[in-house]
């Protein structure tokens, strides 16, 4: 059986991040990728020029077209841009009752763009992170998501995981990317657990397209039949191989992408 895994997010026109990097990293991982696009961005490596929103709808018709012919393993969901676009995913992952949903919360681009207009951040939270098995946020997005400040120590971490938990998702993997230590540390909590995942922290540039390909590559592992824990293991040790390749690359003059295919070339 052919493992599949479906990106619900934004297309990123410089091919870094969005479902341009979801597909690289089920490719790169082994899982057939398909996708539905919620939103084009007009974006290259310095940031954000255009957002043109998918109508809901059609959001819905890609839902529909890809679950009804192709044997979905996993579902990530990247930007989600408005409030219309989440009610059509809420609607359809109800309709179709995926195994496995990975969430990542998307609200600021690598270059600081907003992609999540204000008026959604409530529909993700009450709709959409219920359905989640496990969902991705980094530091700042963890503390939007609470209405606090960005957590500074590892007990602040964990108790903003373990609130994040009360609104209805699986497990959360808050990601540490946006620290300051030397290691690059991510804290996965469920109800029964907190996990520390660390990596020696890459001085690079080129990080454009981390999260969404971080919870891409988890979303492989679970399209795979691994379970969380290995999915999220799995998706850490892969997420920091290809920051430590991304200077290989010279792509664009801004924040250059990570590199998917490091094992490759």
């Amino acid at each position: 059986m052919t493992p599949i895994a479906l990106t619900i997010a934004g297309s990123d026109s410089s091919g870094g991040a969005g479902i341009q990097a979801d597909l690289k990293t089920f490719a790169a991982l082994g899982v057939y990728g398909a996708s539905v696009i919620t939103a084009l961005t007009a974006q290259n490596t310095t940031g954000v020029s255009g957002i043109h929103q998918v109508p809901a709808e059609f959001i819905t018709a890609q839902i529909d077209a890809v679950f009804s012919d192709l044997a979905v393993g996993a579902v990530k969901i990247g930007m989600v841009a408005q409030p219309a676009s989440i009610d059509a995913i809420v609607a359809g992952l109800t309709r179709w009752s995926p195994k496995h949903v990975v969430l990542d919360p998307v609200m600021v681009a690598t270059s600081g763009d907003r992609l999540l207009a204000a008026e959604a951040v409530d529909a993700l939270r009450t709709k959409l992170i219920p359905l989640a098995s496990v969902i991705t946020p980094n530091l700042p997005e963890a503390a939007a998501l609470l209405d606090e400040p960005i957590a500074t120590d590892e007990a602040a971490v964990e108790n903003q995981g373990k609130r994040l938990l009360t609104m209805g998702c699986r497990a959360v993997l808050i990601k540490g990317g946006h620290g300051e230590s030397a290691e690059s540390t991510d804290y996965f909590i469920d109800a029964g657990k907190t996990i520390t995942l660390a990596a020696p922290r890459v001085a690079t540039k080129n990080t454009h397209g981390t999260g969404c390909s971080l919870s891409s590559a988890i979303a492989a592992g679970l399209a795979k039949g691994e379970n969380m824990e290995t999915a999220v293991r799995n998706a850490k040790a892969w997420i920091s191989a290809a920051i430590a390749a991304a200077d290989r690359f010279s792509v664009g003059r801004g924040h250059g992408p990570v590199h998917h295919f490091y094992k490759y070339y």
